[in-house]
């Protein structure tokens, strides 16, 4: 008995020894900074403006999730394929950049709950003999490398097994309007907020939408280090007080607008509500 009481005194000593493991989410209160990574080419979603200043939905969501820390937001550029590596390297703490929640993905990084939502469309040039999203086979389209839209995309070539059909993959998606615009590529899928966006900027003309791509909504949630379990349980609540708090609606109709119909929900039905 006695030598048991030792060796459990002697545990509990060597546990209270033991330092206090400080997580991602105190690291970020502990620094005064919250580092987001977004993505400035995707607008509404972020942008620069004309002072070249961030702005945007995700850029705002940053803003919230900074002040609710009681921290100073910092934006990180980060093109669609540096999202991951951005977080993994340590260049930021909290990816906010509409970043569609893949299981392949989710073997990688951490997600939380969905944040946004998006429906896919095709863009295609108005010369480009493109009438409806079917028509895009045997044409050369193209997206950015890595998004959701494009890997619907380039599987969707795939399956057309036609050999007069073309699929590029582009680091941005400014590249990508860049390449429809110069001929290089007929049509891309996009977001409708984004192919909205681009039409009425009038910076690439003689672009239009012909219709909805056969692809399923784009649920899109934060990410952050995939053993972060105390920031994804903060950031899952962050992201019930937007709704709750009518804070996710308001976000929508500044920078979507309400032309493109209601606040969509942020649920799949039968799955979570």
């Amino acid at each position: 008995m006695k030598i048991s009481g030792y060796l459990l005194s002697a545990l509990l000593a060597a546990g209270v020894a033991l330092p206090a493991h400080a997580d991602k989410l105190d690291d970020i209160v502990s620094s005064g900074k919250l580092r987001c990574a977004v993505v400035l080419d995707f607008p509404p979603m972020g942008s620069r403006n004309a002072k070249n200043e961030p702005e945007g939905f995700d850029v705002e969501y940053c803003r919230d999730l900074a002040k609710a820390l009681g921290v100073e937001p910092e934006f990180v550029e980060t093109p669609f394929p540096d999202r991951i590596p951005a977080l993994i390297s340590d260049r930021a703490d909290v990816g906010v950049a509409s970043t569609s929640d893949t299981l392949e993905r989710a073997k990688t990084i951490g997600f939380t709950v969905p944040y946004f939502v998006f429906t896919t469309v095709v863009l295609a040039r108005e010369d480009a003999n493109i009438a409806k999203p079917e028509d895009i086979k045997g044409h050369a389209v193209g997206g950015p490398a890595g998004s959701y839209e494009t890997i619907g995309l380039e599987n969707a070539v795939k399956a057309f097994n036609d050999p007069k059909g073309e699929f590029r993959a582009f680091q941005s998606q400014a590249d990508v309007f860049l390449a429809l615009s110069q001929k290089q590529i007929d049509a891309t899928w996009t977001t409708s907020t984004v192919a909205t966006e681009i039409i009425k900027s009038g910076k690439y003309p003689g672009l239009k939408i012909v219709g909805n791509a056969p692809i399923d909504p784009d649920y899109t949630s934060l990410i952050v280090l995939r053993d972060e379990q105390g920031l994804i349980n903060y950031l899952n609540l962050f992201i019930n007080r937007q709704v709750r708090s009518g804070r996710y609606k308001e976000l929508y109709e500044k920078y979507i607008g309400t032309q493109a119909g209601p606040t969509p929900a942020l649920t799949a039905t039968g799955v979570y509500r």
